[in-house]
């Protein structure tokens, strides 16, 4: 008898094993996916492999904080996707904390995932992850410019 694979795993979208792995530890994942244009980032329970989306920030509200419109372009930069993760544990500061579920992005020291991961760590909230990951500060703040003003936006909300 000949071996199917899954639907979502021949669209590369499920990694079913990685998947069970996080369903199995029972504790609320913080999902962070890249697009094309933006950095995701959303807070999941899952009760019975049923996800619910408890919270979902956007690295598209910048542009409401003060990132600059010339520069939408650059919304998935280093830069982008840290002010993203600090937007984000801002507004998931009453949640429980949670781990880190990167989907099927490679993970790669220095990355925008680990970027989105040290922003939410500087807001407080409390999510396990080596320091050693994390991108050098002068490569997310390359655009000084409008980087500190929309930092104090969202630190003031």
């Amino acid at each position: 008898m000949k071996l199917i694979p899954r639907r979502r795993r021949l669209e590369a979208k499920t990694n079913y094993t990685k998947r069970k792995r996080l369903l199995e530890g029972r504790k609320p994942r913080i999902v962070i996916r890249k697009t094309n244009r933006y950095i995701i980032i959303q807070y999941v329970e899952s009760k019975a492999a049923q996800d619910s989306v408890k919270l979902t920030v956007t690295s598209k509200e910048l542009l409401s904080k003060g990132w600059p419109e010339s520069k939408a372009g650059s919304l998935k930069s280093l830069g982008a996707a840290y002010l993203t993760g600090l937007l984000f544990g801002k507004e998931a500061s009453k949640l429980k904390p949670g781990i880190l579920d990167s989907g099927l992005i490679r993970s790669t020291n220095g990355s925008r995932i680990y970027a989105a991961v040290k922003g939410i760590k500087d807001s407080g909230l409390n999510m396990p992850c080596g320091e050693k990951v994390f991108p050098a500060q002068e490569r997310i703040t390359k655009d000084a410019d409008f980087f500190e003003k929309v930092k104090k936006a969202i630190e003031n909300k």
